[in-house]
């Protein structure tokens, strides 16, 4: 349940500008750890803390990161046991069974479902104002089946809440649901008119881009992700937004070598986020350099990726 976080990296990759120098508080380093892609280094802070409701949703979102699903649901967990009042905290706790509801039998991930719908409506109850939270909960209702508690009306209701609050948000929330119905073109135009409202339209290129891309509108994706390019060279707190179109050209299994360098430009830049995790980052550049035949290079992007994450399993699978 993960595709309108994008919409929130901005805020995050502004926020590591707070870190440029290195903080002196364990606490304060683990966070700046996470946001930088170092996770071996974050679980190391962390363990040496005492517990808190901080450092365990922390935990939780250093354990996402590294596709440990499981142990970051009983993280955020903790986190909420410890401190229920915090609106993030149910947020990244229906975030992580989300992850878990994805990949689990259908009994399971009914019961997850659930779950997941009970901690973003309490995230947004605790925390009206919270965008995060409110496009989650959209993106939640428009895409669940109704017997756990989906449904296209809500999402729409969740799109006019939105408007007042994040119009970029509620634009790209009504594009998915005219997606959802089939109507694509409403989806365009809302996409659209993201960009237009943007206020770093890099990210909303790049969520074009990915509709032509589920659309199979090649001509018109590449040249989504070259606006989305030159939005992001003109936009230092945006580089984040070349993951995402490097993502996008993989999945489509076009251009790779472009793709390398929007993930070599990403790794080269300031601003990074835990929902761009770097050594990922290491393990998409490490697969395409595979693919275009420099397999020591491969083999560098490879390692790089295991130093910051030792356990992180699609690197350790890469065999080169």
């Amino acid at each position: 349940m993960r595709t309108t976080i994008q919409a929130g990296l901005l805020a995050v990759a502004v926020a590591i500008g707070a870190y440029a120098q290195v903080p002196k508080e364990p606490l304060a380093q683990a966070r700046a750890a996470l946001q930088a892609g170092e996770a071996d280094k974050a679980i190391g802070l962390l363990d040496s803390l005492p517990q808190s409701a901080e450092a365990h949703n922390l935990r939780c979102r250093v354990l996402l990161s590294v596709e440990q699903w499981n142990a970051a649901a009983d993280e955020c967990q903790q986190a909420i046991n410890m401190d229920g009042q915090n609106s993030n905290y149910h947020l990244w706790l229906g975030r992580a069974l989300g992850e878990k509801a994805s990949r689990a039998s259908f009994l399971n991930a009914y019961s997850l479902g659930k779950r997941v719908r009970t901690e973003f409506e309490e995230a947004v109850r605790l925390n009206p104002r919270n965008g995060e939270a409110l496009a989650d909960l959209g993106e939640f209702y428009y895409d669940a089946p109704g017997v756990v508690g989906g449904g296209i009306d809500k999402a729409e209701g969740i799109a006019a809440r939105l408007d007042g609050m994040d119009a970029t948000r509620a634009h790209e929330l009504r594009a998915r649901i005219a997606e959802q119905h089939k109507d694509y073109g409403t989806a365009e135009r809302e996409f659209k008119q993201a960009i237009t409202v943007g206020e770093h339209p890099a990210f909303e290129w790049m969520t074009l881009a990915s509709f032509y891309r589920r659309r199979e509108r090649w001509t018109e994706m590449d040249a989504a992700v070259q606006s989305g390019i030159k939005a992001a060279q003109r936009d230092k707190h945006a580089g984040v937004a070349l993951f995402n179109g490097a993502s996008i050209l993989s999945r489509a299994n076009r251009n790779p070598a472009l793709a390398a360098k929007m993930l070599e430009d990403y790794l080269a830049g300031f601003f990074k986020t835990e929902e761009a995790p770097s050594f990922v980052a290491y393990t998409r550049l490490a697969r395409l350099k595979a693919q275009l035949g420099d397999i020591a290079g491969a083999r560098q992007e490879r390692a790089a990726a295991l130093k910051l994450a030792h356990n992180y399993r699609p690197a350790q699978d890469l065999k080169f």
